[in-house]
């Protein structure tokens, strides 16, 4: 499996932070934010992934990461000019991807948590076409939310709904496989003005071979100042209980 981490994005809701830098640079306790996605691909035995840049500091964020050989990857990059959305992200990596099953990750996305190793053999092993690991959340209204049926299976995902169905979101880690680039060019732009991932996913639960599982570990984005805090103090507590990884030393020059 490979793995797909979206750092672009203008980050408009932590200006003054993100006014001359990248939000994946901002440091989460001992580490830049950006690294926590990749230590979670890496957990899941990934060792390929791309990573999508836009907004400030795209040079900052290629040369942090550089080849990725000290996290035990070998990377690449593509540039994405606007802010178009998740989905819009996803598809510029079309060509890279080729036939393999791939991860999404949202590059501000912090678990904190048992590794995914078994949920990501698990979908690519499967019959799945997508799938999305799911969290419940006191804020439902500011994600993608989903709509459950008697049996708790999911039946629909709703962005950002006003009056949301539930209180279980899909977080930023998203499994997919190459049919997904056709739905993506499909897609229509929405009333936000970007491509929106959920309707990629509805698309794929129309057809019944849709996967989620519910992430019982600690999860935040790192999308507003309350959430930015909120990954620090996880982050820390991690350290407290010896249970924070120290993060990967960076290459001799």
């Amino acid at each position: 499996m490979k793995g797909l981490v979206l750092a672009g994005g203008t980050a408009k809701r932590l200006h003054p932070l993100t006014i001359v830098t990248n939000k994946h640079l901002l440091p989460i306790f001992d580490r830049p934010m950006i690294y926590y996605p990749i230590e979670t691909l890496t957990g899941m035995g990934v060792t390929e992934a791309m990573v999508v840049v836009g907004g400030k500091g795209v040079g900052d964020v290629v040369e942090l990461l550089a080849d990725g050989s000290h996290f035990g990857l070998d990377l690449t990059y593509r540039f994405q000019r606007e802010a178009l959305g998740i989905a819009h992200a996803i598809g510029l990596a079309r060509k890279w991807v080729n036939n393999d099953a791939f991860c999404v990750i949202l590059g501000d996305n912090i678990l904190r948590g048992p590794d995914l190793r078994d949920v990501a053999r698990e979908f690519e092993d499967g019959p799945w076409d997508a799938g999305a690991l799911l969290h419940r959340v006191d804020d439902p209204e500011r994600f993608g939310v989903a709509e459950l049926g008697p049996a708790g299976e999911v039946l629909r995902f709703e962005e950002k709904p006003l009056k949301p169905k539930s209180d279980l979101i899909p977080i930023g880690v998203y499994f997919l496989r190459p049919n997904a680039f056709p739905v993506i060019e499909s897609l229509a732009l929405s009333d936000r003005g970007e491509f929106e991932i959920t309707d990629v996913l509805n698309q794929f639960i129309d057809t019944g071979r849709f996967f989620s599982r519910e992430y019982t570990g600690h999860w935040t984005d790192a999308g507003t100042v309350p959430s930015l805090l909120r990954a620090a103090e996880l982050a820390a507590e991690a350290h407290r209980d010896g249970r924070l990884v120290a993060p990967a030393s960076r290459p001799a020059r």
